[in-house]
């Protein structure tokens, strides 16, 4: 009996940190992306991420250089549409933040992607949403990247962007050693933009296949 609840566990524990099963995702090119963006709050070995509500939390774990998350506008309704948004941290942790067969892509997976969409003056129609995006700067998604506005956090005031204005993604790698770098898409404009960020801003995670 013993042994048997413990293998109840591990069957659990195995399908809760794998989930790779239940990732959605697309061929665009030669590449698989995930056609969602990501939504865990462990990482690969299945330890716990901390969640930061308040500013103050955001800011603590910034100086304290840990991993944390946080939803959209701190409301957990965002999570299934717009995933979670993390900071530097996370990112980097080697315990890994990707689901297992996926890594959070550097800057040459994204100008893959961008380049086979056209180019960075292109890319950006062909990998917004369909929906979501203020004043009807929708995308037509004929990627299938489906890349909604999920927004920043900044430790300053406003600690969000406007809901609908711009999606922002995490890219591995640092520059001078305290910077991470950034896409992002805009309601604007169809183009694509690349950004350095020091490590305090949380922004989605979306994976590429290994």
């Amino acid at each position: 009996m013993k042994e048997s609840f413990f293998f109840f566990l591990s069957f659990i524990a195995i399908k809760c940190f794998s989930q790779t099963d239940t990732i959605k995702q697309v061929k665009i090119g030669e590449q698989i992306w995930m056609s969602e963006n990501l939504n865990v709050d462990r990482f690969r070995n299945g330890d716990l991420i901390i969640q930061a509500i308040t500013d103050d939390d955001w800011k603590r774990a910034d100086v304290n250089r840990r991993p944390a998350w946080c939803y959209y506008n701190n409301d957990s309704a965002n999570g299934p549409v717009y995933g979670k948004l993390y900071n530097w941290y996370a990112v980097i942790d080697p315990r890994g933040l990707a689901p297992v067969g996926w890594r959070i892509p550097d800057d040459k997976d994204w100008e893959t992607l961008v380049n086979f969409l056209g180019g960075v003056k292109k890319a950006g129609k062909k990998m917004k949403s369909t929906f979501g995006w203020l004043n009807n700067g929708n995308g037509t998604n004929s990627s299938g990247f489906n890349g909604m506005p999920g927004g920043s956090r900044f430790s300053d005031e406003p600690s969000f962007d406007p809901m609908g204005e711009r999606g922002s993604w995490w890219k591995t790698g640092e520059f001078m050693g305290a910077t991470g770098n950034c896409l992002y898409l805009w309601y604007s404009t169809s183009a694509v933009t690349n950004i350095f960020y020091y490590s305090a801003p949380g922004f989605s995670v979306r994976c590429v296949k290994k």
